[in-house]
């Protein structure tokens, strides 16, 4: 009878929880039990782990064998307990010295001939592994171990195989042994389309940013091939740089779908879901939550094409991540958070046809079709999006000049130095202030103040749209460099929510 304990992590939304995977050999008949609370992919570890243990040349025990994967109301799931359980085996039989298998963590999925392929989420089980402020090491598979190593002074050790890890705990000197994966130096590579591509569209592109200094969801209205999608797509371009902990963020729940590149380190999301897409689809979900586009979208952008062809029970599931910034996903078994810091683009056409108010008169749609077509967004959405502006078509004869727009780099600068003086100021960018830090922030002088309560007035406007104006006024007044919010920066907040006109 013998006993041999590794440690492994199960993911559960973003966390990843240590599990300690426990082998026990007994006598009797031959078996193979995995208990634990382990969904179908971990069971079938079973027929993975004898193959790959007989292929690499190791005797697989004729014994009574139950693999234990503690806590036991944790939820397993995925072939990453493969390679802890089959060095488990060998542990317990033998075969492999254990002196040395308490100092590291262990995933990786076998292949039948022992080969390691890469896991989901490696990048979140080494970040938890440091936020536990644990100490030890990692070893993984090759393919996940640039992204597992991006978490600073992660001890990653990655191997190509089965019988690479077996040598290394097998090993006579240290030379035999697996070497610590270090990574290189990691140069972003930040190329987004050129806003200087934009010919007109001056009032648009103002708009945005505004919205790219203060964090400001948009909403683009016009008709179809004014350029909503064009500057849509060239917007992450104007944020902010990403700061080393937003980009692991933001790299980890890419992770967790296994579709983390290295080369997109630092680079800000842009996630565009055709309008078909479901509420699941968008918040996330299904029997082991995944991340749906908000989460993908984290510390980028999520563009909404076509708005009013989305269901509206579709984008009334946006209203509470806009606001709290994370999704909560609630099954019997289990709950998952994700995180959901996006910058929401949306983009549609102001009727069916597109050209309601265009000079072309080409628009027949009736006023109750108009209503009914723009009522497909919910009034508690539109009053959650910071900025609303007109797209209008451009001239024939701007489209015949040459571009001689500002270029992104032009933008992104002023927008950075905004964001520096939010960040000086407040410590948090304009978008994240609560309800008592705008009473401190947002004061707008006199005449400011007349000009909002009379718009607030006139175009009977929410409570939220009168706390969300004030904030893109404060924005507007950091761009401008200006302690003060004045008038003049209240007053163009205001024209940033007249995009759907009454009919």
């Amino acid at each position: 009878m013998s006993l041999a304990v590794l440690k492994s992590r199960a993911l559960a939304g973003m966390e990843a929880q240590e599990v300690s995977v426990e082998v026990h050999l007994a006598n009797g008949l031959p078996a193979f039990a995995i208990v634990g609370l382990a969904d179908t992919e971990v069971k079938e570890a079973k027929d993975r782990v004898r193959a790959a243990i007989q292929n690499g040349g190791y005797e697989f025990p004729a014994q009574r064998i139950t693999v234990n994967l503690a806590p036991a109301d944790l939820p397993k799931e995925s072939g990453r307990f493969d390679l802890p359980i089959a060095l488990g085996i060998l542990a317990a039989s033998k075969q492999i010295p254990s002196s040395r298998l308490h100092q590291y963590e262990f995933a990786g999925e076998l292949s039948l001939s022992g080969e390691l392929r890469p896991i989901r989420g490696a990048l979140a089980m080494s970040l938890a592994t440091r936020r536990d402020g644990g100490t030890l090491a990692f070893i993984l598979p090759l393919a996940n171990a640039d992204e597992a190593a991006l978490v600073g002074n992660a001890a990653i050790y990655p191997a190509q195989s089965l019988l690479q890890v077996c040598g290394h705990f097998a090993a006579k000197s240290v030379e035999s042994m697996l070497s610590r994966h270090e990574s290189a130096p990691l140069v972003a590579q930040l190329e987004y389309p050129d806003f200087a591509d934009v010919k007109g569209q001056v009032f648009a592109k103002r708009a945005l940013e505004v919205a790219a200094a203060g964090n400001h969801s948009v909403l683009l209205v016009g008709p179809p091939g004014a350029g909503k999608t064009m500057l849509a797509a060239r917007f992450p371009g104007l944020l902010p740089q990403m700061t080393d902990e937003e980009a692991l963020e933001a790299a980890a729940v890419h992770s967790l779908t296994g579709n983390f590149r290295i080369e997109h380190w630092k680079r800000r999301p842009f996630r565009s879901p055709h309008h078909t897409s479901s509420g699941v689809a968008l918040v996330g979900g299904g029997s082991v939550p995944r991340p749906g586009e908000i989460s993908l979208a984290h510390r980028g952008v999520l563009f909404l094409d076509e708005l009013p062809e989305f269901s509206r029970s579709v984008l009334d599931v946006l209203r509470e991540p806009m606001e709290s910034g994370r999704i909560t996903i609630s099954r019997a078994a289990r709950q998952a958070d994700f995180p959901a810091h996006f910058q929401l683009i949306a983009a549609m056409n102001p009727c069916p046809c597109g050209y309601w108010g265009h000079t072309n008169g080409a628009c027949h749609c009736s006023p109750d079709l108009i209503r009914r077509y723009q009522g497909r967004v919910s009034g508690p959405l539109l009053d959650r999006i910071d900025i609303q502006v007109e797209v209008a078509a451009v001239d024939p004869e701007i489209l015949a000049a040459n571009a001689n727009g500002e270029s992104s780099h032009t933008i992104a600068a002023r927008v950075q130095a905004a964001t520096d003086i939010q960040l000086q100021r407040q410590g948090k960018r304009n978008q994240y202030l609560n309800t008592r830090e705008i009473d401190h922030y947002c004061k707008p002088d006199r005449p400011g103040k007349a000009q909002l309560k009379h718009s607030m007035q006139h175009f009977q406007w929410s409570g939220r749209a009168y706390h969300r104006i004030l904030r893109v006024a404060r924005t507007i007044a950091d761009l401008a460099g200006s302690e003060n919010i004045l008038k003049a920066h209240v007053s163009e907040a205001v024209q940033y929510r007249q995009a759907l006109r009454k009919i």
